[in-house]
């Protein structure tokens, strides 16, 4: 018979200690943190912002800042993906379940609903942050990285939309991909989104029906896909009411 009491040991190695409650305080942190520098950056503009501004701003001490973001510069990267993406989860927006959403639609029309909605959403929360990444790197070559990363990953959303809308309408005959991503790349600079809404007034939901409109008529081979074309296209349909003309004797009796 064995002795147990003799025989090693095998423990288990130890667990990492996760408490729910310390992870949740600790995205709430972040999430704190990053949404203040978001309004600090976009406020003050990159060179403006301090690491000590955006800790009193979060309500947080300046090595709390330092331990979880490091650099500056990190912590505007992370501001801009935070605004983006509308939270601080790690999935890329075009594996997330909108995008799903979107691949599965049926026609253009509700591909670019679904698609316009999101993007100008983003923008409304990222735009202004964009900016100060582009400004912060006319005057700092290590921002000039970031830079050129954000224009990246806007032609490959841009790629993304116009292989979306191929697959369910050709585009126009003189357009090619590479011209089509250039003007949905185009469409979607921040630059844009900053000029129509601040200096013009436009609202986002103004924004999203343009730029859905504005894909549709320059890159889609008869599709009408806006609602207000459809609108209008419906409204010429009706036939109008036709007043008779008066009779010579009505016309005398009035």
């Amino acid at each position: 018979m064995l002795d147990v009491s003799s025989a090693p040991s095998r423990a288990a190695p130890p667990r990492p200690y996760r408490s729910a409650i310390r992870e949740r305080r600790a995205r709430e942190t972040r999430e704190r943190i990053l949404a203040a520098a978001g309004a600090e950056f976009v406020r003050a503009g990159y060179a403006g912002t301090t690491i000590r501004s955006v800790a009193s701003a979060a309500g947080v001490s300046m090595p709390t800042v330092e331990l979880v973001f490091g650099t500056k510069s990190r912590l505007l990267q992370a501001a801009i993906s935070f605004a983006i993406r509308g939270d601080v989860d790690p999935i890329p927006m075009l594996q997330r379940n909108w995008a799903a959403r979107a691949a599965a639609s049926a026609s253009v029309l509700e591909f670019l609903t679904i698609v316009g909605r999101v993007l100008a959403e983003a923008a409304q929360r990222s735009a202004g942050l964009v900016l100060a990444a582009f400004e912060a790197a006319n005057v700092d070559e290590s921002m000039r990285a970031l830079a050129d990363e954000l224009r990246a990953h806007r032609a490959e959303t841009a790629a993304w939309i116009v292989d979306g809308l191929t697959r369910r309408s050709p585009l126009r005959a003189e357009i090619t991909r590479k011209r089509a991503i250039d003007i949905v790349w185009l469409l979607m600079d921040p630059h844009g989104f900053c000029a129509l809404t601040q200096d013009r007034g436009w609202t986002r939901h103004q924004f999203e029906r343009w730029f859905m409109d504005s894909v549709s008529r320059l890159l889609v081979e008869r599709e009408t896909t806006a609602p207000e074309t459809e609108l209008r296209s419906s409204s010429r349909s009706r036939p109008r009411s036709r007043r008779s003309n008066p009779s010579p004797k009505q016309e005398r009796t009035r």
